[in-house]
């Protein structure tokens, strides 16, 4: 059975520290990881954890060995120091994410884990740079991806993603709006095995547009939307005032919550689950998971990093592709 990739992101952050940490307590023999094998045991005499790495062969199964990696080198150009930026290694970082998900769209790989990153050092480089969302989306050739964050009990799925606060109002289409909650509503169907998947859709304005007193978006935009995919069967609740529905009385009755833009929905969500949410990429042709944080550059080399996010990010790709852990 192919394994499950897993990029390690900004050499300098936290990512090879939670590997390292990760490997000390559970077994990664169903994992590889496409990384700069240098980068990852330098790592590790920081962090006083042992590790042995073994390469990555297509044709050979590996065995669930205590602080052990299975490793597919790619080479890091420029030496890293914990905590310590450096714009000659950010090529570095795109090469690992292309690698894992050539590998995917291959069936080489059966999913994708990713680590954290640093968009700004990336576009330091001279390498334009929005995301990971929007990277995995040019590499596989998906016309829209859609951004989701789960953590118990709560699903949170974005309209838009990387966006200007100003420019979001008119990203908001309703072929766009009406493609996203058609992604939305078949990933929780096939991918998530939610027969009738229960969304709720928040207003873009505050208080929903107030009747279009505070913007009218919501008579424009979102309310044809929702009225025309509820007549082909699909229980939509909204738009509602995003201040109001994230509460028990309207969450209890939802499988996700669609959010029109990144902070609208994402504080929540990690007020209830930093540390244990994850980010899954819906839309793709690839099953991608990652963590709910950043590089944590202060953190890198420590021995601090909270491993909590990564192992549910793995967990989940692990049952999203139907392995046993």
């Amino acid at each position: 059975m192919s394994p499950i990739a897993i990029t390690p992101g900004e050499p300098a952050g936290i990512g090879p520290d939670l590997l390292i940490q990760l490997a000390a307590h559970v077994p990664l023999s169903h994992y590889t990881v496409i990384a700069d094998p240098d980068v990852l045991e330098q790592r590790a005499k920081q962090l006083s954890i042992p590790l042995t790495l073994q390469e990555y062969k297509p044709d050979n199964t590996t065995t669930a060995i205590p602080h052990t990696l299975t490793v597919l080198p790619v080479t890091c150009p420029a030496p890293v120091t914990a905590g310590k930026l450096d714009r000659h290694n950010a090529r570095y970082v795109l090469e690992t994410i292309k690698r894992g998900t050539q590998g995917c769209m291959q069936q080489e790989f059966s999913a994708l884990v990713t680590a954290p990153l640093h968009k700004g050092v990336i576009n330091d480089a001279g390498l334009p740079f929005t995301g990971h969302t929007e990277f995995l989306a040019e590499l596989t050739g998906t016309p829209l991806p859609v951004m989701m964050l789960a953590t118990e009990g709560l699903r949170v799925a974005l309209a838009t993603t990387h966006l200007p606060l100003a420019e979001v109002s008119t990203a908001i289409t309703r072929q766009n709006l009406t493609a996203v909650i058609n992604i939305l509503h078949h990933d929780l169907s096939s991918t998530f095995a939610i027969a009738e998947p229960r969304i709720l859709v928040c207003g873009l304005n505050p208080h929903a547009g107030e009747s279009g007193h505070l913007g009218t978006e919501e008579i424009e935009t979102i309310e044809p939307v929702l009225k025309e995919l509820r007549e082909q069967g699909m229980k939509l609740t909204g738009p509602l005032p995003a201040d109001t529905l994230f509460t028990p009385r309207y969450l209890n009755q939802a499988d996700a919550v669609l959010a029109m833009y990144h902070d609208q929905g994402l504080p929540v969500l990690k007020y209830i689950g930093f540390g244990n949410a994850i980010n899954i990429t819906l839309g793709l042709p690839i099953i991608r998971t990652s963590v709910d944080h950043g590089t944590a550059l202060d953190l890198a080399g420590t021995g601090q990093a909270d491993t909590g996010s990564l192992l549910a990010a793995l967990t989940t790709a692990t049952q999203l592709t139907g392995k046993q852990p």
